[in-house]
């Protein structure tokens, strides 16, 4: 190994520790700088020229992202997530009725709208609702974010891993949905059954006691703009365009407006995710460039070509250690020299998702919903979420093994 090679395994090994800690201590860094520091480390220590660190990056995947984050954004400020939750409210009688609801509405939102949105925008909502009909709010926190999780895993618009996945394969929107979306709604079945069995008492038959009203929240025109322009999309992922595309044509008519500032919505753009996804793509083809990835893919490669069992297997450990989002990359240059491409990229989108509800810190999406709760004085510790997070996580991977290796 050359002094070039020992320095680049080191800048990457320290980037990717310190992307699975989410910080470095003693230093204000997240992910996202993380991630760009260790780039562009690698860029000055010319492991990977400055020209092939644009082309390393994939820019469908960077756009898809943006434009989701652009719908999202537009979405949340003209109240369709809060008159969602408020349906919710209307409808529940009894406390396993609303945790069904719950459950539902998650997993269906989230396979279009990104799990961690979900997360951001119900997690207030459903705490409201909980603590208005005098229920412990900690079941039903974390069948909504294990809900999202399971939920995201129907579709490619779910969460950034299935994007990635999505756009590196090729797989159509409607060719994944019909593959995955089986293991989805199967998943959020055994939620219920699992939440309903960990938390008894909390579920025992009876109906919920105490008044629980969501105040109308909506701006009915830009609602109406909102879902008009994700119909738009739908139909046209449905008729194979683009995704890239036609998610940015969605989030372009969004930006048509003669009365709100974009700015607002430019605010609320997670641009940290868009760095850190940026980033890692450039770290990635450094392993590449460097001669280091033959090595690492020829560890890789007998799990990746080992069926779903496996790929399954090494996935979870990965996407516990790395996080999902760089554990999809380290096979991204793997899989299409495969045998069976197409289920190994399906297993991967579905056991990275799927292995974020095996801990509290496995998802970005569990980590928000904890830090709302905190904020608000409930305390969603590790251990509470284990009971319920781990046998979630291991059943419905289970699921997704038996359903994709048929």
């Amino acid at each position: 190994m050359t002094a070039l090679q020992m320095a680049t395994t080191v800048l990457v090994t320290v980037t990717l520790v310190g992307v699975a800690l989410g910080r470095w201590p003693w230093l204000r860094m997240n992910r996202a700088t993380i991630a760009l520091v260790g780039a562009t480390a690698l860029i000055v220590l010319g492991v990977i020229p400055l020209e092939q660190a644009y082309r390393a990056i994939d820019w469908n995947t960077i756009v898809l992202l943006f434009a989701m984050m652009v719908l999202n954004v537009n979405l949340r400020i003209a109240g369709f997530f809060h008159l969602v939750t408020s349906h919710v409210v209307q409808l529940a009688r009894t406390p396993r009725r609303l945790l069904a609801l719950v459950i539902l509405v998650s997993g269906v939102l989230s396979a279009i709208f990104l799990n961690d949105t979900i997360a951001l925008m119900m997690t207030p909502f459903v705490l409201d609702l909980a603590l208005a009909l005098r229920r412990n709010p900690l079941p039903y926190l974390i069948a909504l974010v294990t809900a999202a999780n399971v939920g995201s895993v129907a579709a490619i618009t779910g969460n950034p891993q299935n994007m990635l996945v999505g756009i590196s394969s090729g797989i159509s929107f409607v060719q994944f949905t019909a593959a995955l979306a089986p293991v989805a709604l199967a998943g959020l079945v055994v939620i219920w059954l699992v939440m309903i069995v960990v938390y008894r008492a909390e579920f025992a038959p009876g109906r919920l006691e105490g008044a629980a009203a969501l105040p109308p929240q909506e701006y009915r025109p830009l609602l109406r703009k909102s879902m008009i322009a994700t119909a738009l999309m739908l139909v046209a992922l449905v008729a194979g365009a683009p995704i890239p595309l036609a998610a940015l044509v969605a989030a372009a008519l969004l930006l048509i407006s003669r009365r709100r500032d974009p700015e607002h919505v430019f605010e609320e753009i997670d641009w940290g995710l868009l760095v850190f996804f940026a980033s890692l793509f450039v770290v990635t083809g450094a392993i590449e460039t460097s001669g280091l990835g033959q090595g690492l893919f020829a560890w890789l490669r007998p799990w990746a070509d080992g069926g779903p069992a496996k790929l399954t297997l090494v996935s979870l450990v990965l996407s516990n250690l790395v996080s999902n989002v760089p554990a999809v990359m380290l096979f991204r240059p793997v899989v299409p020299t495969l045998a069976e491409p197409t289920v190994a990229w399906l297993t991967l989108a579905m056991a990275t998702t799927l292995a974020g509800n095996l801990t509290l810190l496995g998802s970005v999406a569990n980590l928000i919903v904890a830090e709302i709760a905190r904020r608000r004085g409930i305390h969603l510790s590790f251990v509470e979420y284990l009971k319920a997070g781990t046998p979630i996580a291991l059943l419905t991977l289970c699921l997704g093994v038996f359903w994709l290796s048929r």
